[in-house]
């Protein structure tokens, strides 16, 4: 194993998340035949080292490369599903879809739940005590999905709005704290945090 599969498993993800079967069979097409346990063994070293994100979506695991062009670096959904993952399950559908839609400033769609590794089981169970979701209906919501050009939206594709005036305490702590791990995760905040922290402020 080089850093060459390194860089070939990180452009293979660059604009896709894949399962072990859809790297290997990229892999294979570019040449590269490995027996599948040991390309299992890299890629959760690769996880364990940061380099990989490693995202449950039943029955499959999927793979994001985390590491190794500014593009993976950036990618809000790659974040957002690495800080997703602290969460209970149950409260990630609602946290996903209240923190991107107020990024985005609009709905979120089905396709970018799954993204940030949000499945069917998270939507059906989420705990509406913290924040109630509701799907977003109307006319508009198929101009919406043309208007996105980064990623593939399918034409059926649902789409997400929470109601901010029912978000509980909880729900706005919850938030709060993926919001300050994105922030950390997209600044360069060297020079800035001690390296040995102070137990207590004088």
């Amino acid at each position: 194993m080089s850093e060459d599969l390194y860089a070939k498993i990180c452009r293979i993800l660059e604009k896709k998340q894949l399962s072990i079967s859809g790297i290997s069979r990229e892999l294979k097409a570019e040449g590269f035949d490995e027996h599948r346990l040991i390309l299992t063994g890299y890629l959760r070293a690769l996880r364990d080292m940061h380099k990989l994100n490693e995202v449950e979506i039943p029955p499959s695991k999927i793979y994001v490369c985390v590491e190794g062009s500014e593009t993976l670096d950036n990618d809000i959904y790659s974040l957002m599903a690495k800080h997703l993952h602290a969460l209970d399950p149950d409260a990630r559908f609602p946290a996903a879809v209240c923190i991107l839609s107020s990024i985005f400033e609009r709905p979120v769609f089905k396709e970018e739940l799954k993204m940030m590794g949000i499945n069917d089981s998270h939507i059906r169970n989420y705990r509406r005590s913290l924040l109630i979701v509701k799907e977003t209906t109307g006319k508009d919501i198929r101009d919406l999905r043309r208007s996105i050009t980064r990623i593939r939206v399918p034409d059926p594709d649902p789409a997400y709005e929470a109601d901010k005036d029912s978000a509980t305490d909880e729900f706005i702590a919850l938030k709060g704290s993926v919001l300050i791990a994105l922030t950390k995760d997209m600044s360069d905040l060297s020079g800035l945090i001690p390296k040995t922290k102070q137990v207590t402020l004088i």
